[in-house]
């Protein structure tokens, strides 16, 4: 499986290359900067793509724009973005796009080899992974849209987090066929047919009803990360 590695910290970028290549995977591209990565992106066209959010010159958002240009070019390139933090408005349009294989991960997660490979994968197979820490901040600072219930928005906030029935039950304190059933509710409200893995609908259904929601994201700092 070809990769494409754009991260400026050299440490990182080389562990990661040594990481991928123990476990299979074809480095055949690194970029040390924002500049010019979305026309590489779209030149090298790899089977999967690990970018960071923050790189040089400003070390703002220039990995993410470049990831959501590079996907403007080629819809459904996969992309997998990491950063320290997390960048609101850039990440948005990058997860609700309509094109599967995309991913926002926390740098964290990086030290979890085993995961990190599987969400490679995941987003190189047209997937999509999203950190739960990255939907929960981005879930904040929604605007409610109409139609949907506290209850509802409850639910939808923990399976968003990743949470089973069984977990979102015990937090709410209600029965798991209760969950079950706002689940299905929230699956017809947002236009999700039947027939996709139980998995894959829970994680469109946050997508989507982030799509339909409008956003203001606060001013952030720029560092790098």
């Amino acid at each position: 499986m070809r990769v494409l590695i754009a991260e400026d910290q050299m440490l990182l970028r080389d562990g990661m290359s040594r990481m991928l290549t123990a476990y299979g995977f074809e480095v055949v591209a690194t970029v040390a900067s924002g500049e010019g990565l979305a026309e590489r992106l779209v030149e090298v066209r790899p089977d999967i793509a690990v970018v960071d959010v923050r790189m040089p010159p400003t070390f703002t958002d220039e990995g993410l724009r470049a990831a959501v240009a590079a996907r403007r070019a080629v819809p459904g390139l996969p992309v997998l973005v990491l950063s320290q933090y997390v960048e609101r408005l850039y990440a948005r349009e990058l997860l609700s796009g309509p094109a599967g294989g995309v991913g926002y991960l926390l740098k964290d997660r990086v030290g979890e080899v085993r995961q990190f490979v599987e969400a490679l994968r995941q987003v190189a197979a047209g997937g999509t992974v999203m950190d739960p820490e990255v939907v929960g901040q981005l879930l904040e600072v929604r605007d409610e849209p109409q139609g949907f219930t506290p209850r509802e928005l409850d639910v939808l906030r923990l399976m968003a987090q990743g949470m089973s029935n069984a977990a979102i039950a015990e937090g709410l304190g209600i029965t798991e066929k209760s969950v079950s059933n706002q689940i299905n509710v929230l699956f017809a409200k947002l236009g999700l047919p039947p027939g996709a893995r139980q998995h894959d609908r829970r994680v469109v259904a946050v997508l989507t009803y982030l799509d339909r929601t409008s956003v203001n994201p606060p001013p952030e700092e720029g560092t790098a990360g």
